[in-house]
């Protein structure tokens, strides 16, 4: 007897959840909105700009070496829409897809004094403002606006992995003895890093510099942005 009352009131549970979850489900289903990105959003301090891209946040302010060995910071930047990659010179990996990349989207922008782009090495101690100097003439580097910098390991390496959240690191067990991600971070004019979102809703935070789709959405996304 007990346990057939214990059934009924389970049941009953049940059919008070599905009165009241199942138009929800289906009404989030029929306007294609099962995943959302609320929680995402709210934690990274995002909001939806234009509907289209969205805001993550100020972008870290750094300082650091220059290729003609002049100091530039983020300040640089202002007023300017720019790209920024985390690399090293001597790279036998993705590095050169990377910065063949970035060649790409100066060409695309060149001639626009309010596009720029920055590209800091994690191996500081080879790639000196000499070095990305010459790094810079190989790649073919037009732009008076792409800065090649250089400086303090640490202070590198926490920009990267703590400012950014883009990962660096030390191996010595693979090729180059560094790994690090292909990823490409867009700042708008006012110094604020932007994305557009995913399938799902989600914030992609930042681009993927190895594929074409990441490099056309990048290049779409900068053209909007200078036009705010």
């Amino acid at each position: 007897m007990f346990k057939n009352k214990s059934y009924i009131g389970i049941s009953f549970v049940i059919l008070v959840f599905g009165i009241y979850a199942i138009p929800k489900i289906v009404d989030r289903m029929q306007n294609n909105s099962v995943v959302q990105s609320d929680r995402l959003d709210k934690a990274n301090g995002s909001t939806e700009v234009n509907g289209k891209l969205v805001k993550i946040g100020p972008v870290p302010r750094f300082e650091l070496t220059n290729q003609d060995n002049v100091k530039i910071s983020s300040d640089f930047y202002k007023g300017k829409v720019y790209v920024l990659e985390f690399f090293f010179a001597t790279c036998p990996s993705i590095c050169p897809k990377m910065n063949a990349n970035m060649v790409t989207l100066q060409n695309a922008f060149f001639g626009n004094p309010n596009f720029g782009i920055v590209s800091i090495t994690i191996d500081p101690v080879h790639d000196t403002p000499a070095v990305l100097k010459e790094h810079a003439k190989l790649l073919g580097v037009k732009s008076s606006n792409w800065n090649f910098l250089t400086g303090d390991h640490d202070y590198i390496y926490n920009l990267s992995n703590k400012g950014f959240n883009i990962y660096v690191g030390e191996n010595s067990k693979v090729k180059g003895g560094f790994e690090h991600s292909g990823l490409f971070a867009l700042i708008d004019k006012n110094g604020n890093i932007r994305c557009r979102k995913d399938d799902y809703g989600n914030p992609i935070l930042y681009y993927d510099g190895l594929e074409k789709k990441g490099i056309r959405d990048i290049q779409q996304d900068i053209q909007a942005l200078l036009k705010e």
